[in-house]
């Protein structure tokens, strides 16, 4: 049976990788990449020499067709994403779904690894038998509203967030959650990973007063109601 590998990746540091992830990396015939230039890193460390190819949110339906064509010739293929598990806050679950729509009884197989999303949970303290994830938040239209839903969520709440926008989310956490427990997870797996937990105001209060600490990539935990 012809199969499709999605491949979780590390999502900072480089030997965050499994054994079986590098053994399909290889083996496959092509890597879809959400940027060649980022996998080419990882596939350098590990001596992989294998063909790579684009996949990205600004791929066009023709990246799509290609892709389907070459599962169609034979190919065996495996998607990976810059960071972490791939189609998860990710295009590549369009592209999954279209495989399957097209290949009915292809073998879709996960290699599991590095999430951020799981990472920040098993180290924030806050219950996660249960929790929402939300990916990453609205720019604009529906944000607002998006925190006041959060704020009657009776499970632990998980988001992603930019360093752009990260002081904002703060500012709008302290408006609608009061002193609920607020953990941001910065940069993890990385040199400056870091945890801030507290309330809103605290967690606030320690970027307003550590600017040099806002950069990175965020994982956001509200704790439940």
């Amino acid at each position: 049976m012809q199969k499709f590998y999605v491949v979780a990746t590390p999502i900072g540091n480089l030997e965050d990788i499994t054994y079986r992830a590098v053994r399909i990396l290889s083996e496959v015939d092509l890597i879809l990449c959400e940027d060649t230039r980022v996998t080419l890193n990882l596939l350098n460390k590990y001596n992989i020499k294998n063909s790579t190819m684009s996949y990205h949110s600004q791929s066009k339906i023709g990246k799509i067709d290609k892709i389907l064509e070459l599962i169609s010739e034979g190919k065996t293929l495996a998607l990976v994403s810059d960071a972490g598990t791939p189609t998860i806050s990710d295009p590549g679950s369009i592209l999954v779904s279209k495989i399957r729509e097209a290949f009915p009884d292809i073998e879709i197989i996960a290699i599991p690894g590095a999430s951020a999303l799981i990472s920040a949970l098993s180290i924030s303290g806050l219950p996660a038998s249960e929790f929402t994830f939300l990916g990453f938040l609205p720019h604009k239209k529906g944000r607002e509203t998006l925190f006041k839903e959060i704020a009657v969520m009776e499970r632990t709440v998980v988001f992603y967030e930019s360093p752009h926008r990260i002081m904002k989310t703060l500012d709008s956490l302290k408006k609608y959650v009061g002193e609920r427990k607020v953990v941001v997870a910065r940069e993890l797996s990385k040199i400056y990973e870091q945890i801030v937990s507290g309330s809103a105001v605290e967690v606030e209060k320690y970027f307003l007063e550590n600017t040099d600490k806002i950069r990175g990539e965020f994982v956001v935990l509200v704790s439940q109601k």
